[in-house]
């Protein structure tokens, strides 16, 4: 066994301390790639769960939009027969129907507040939005720009965001001016001037 030292150190001794120094940076090295894996996977098992609740989430807002569409039905039958309701009605009977109805169609719309469901009901003059209204005509007005609302045809509903139902509307068409024509606002002056 022929050793040699130096100063106390054997030529094996440095070999085996160098040996041990490459073996603890290998597993240095090993620690950290796992550590990395051990990060990735967890970072992968929280993003499954969060995209698992946001889709049961989901799942609870919108299971219920079917239902919420065939109940528009309802609400649309209810608000014409409030249309052509005798309010003044000398018969008591047809007093207390008409008051029922509306009662009726407030309670029908508080539920739909309370579950989500908003109507989407455009006043004249607001800006034409495709993700919300459906346009059934075009009209030329003197009164509205081009695209802005002229008329709800039908109230619209949307739940959590999501469209149950466009609000159908006419538009006021392209060549509309939005300013009123010459003779309607000489027309308009004349009918001051008289008053």
């Amino acid at each position: 066994m022929s050793q040699f030292d130096t100063g106390g150190e054997t030529v094996e001794d440095e070999a085996a301390a160098a040996l041990d120094d490459a073996a603890v940076e290998a597993l240095r090295a090993e620690v950290v790639a796992l550590k990395e894996q051990a990060l990735r996977y967890a970072a992968e098992a929280e993003n499954t769960r969060r995209r698992a609740e946001r889709e049961i989430n989901d799942g609870r807002a919108y299971a219920i939009s079917k239902f919420a569409k065939d109940l528009l039905g309802v609400a649309d039958n209810l608000a014409r027969a409030l249309e052509h309701a005798p309010r003044d009605a000398e018969d008591p009977l047809v007093r207390n129907l008409a008051i029922g109805l509306e009662m009726t169609q407030k309670e029908l719309f508080t539920a739909f507040e309370r579950n989500g469901l908003k109507r989407i009901d455009p006043a004249q003059g607001d800006r034409f939005d495709p993700h919300q209204h459906q346009a059934v005509m075009e009209q030329t007005s003197v009164h509205l720009a081009p695209g802005g609302v002229i008329q709800v045809l039908q109230t619209g509903y949307e739940l959590f965001g999501r469209i149950v139902r466009p609000a159908m509307v006419v538009v006021a068409a392209r060549d509309s001016t939005g300013h009123p024509a010459a003779s309607e606002s000489v027309e308009s002056t004349q009918a001051g001037v008289s008053d």
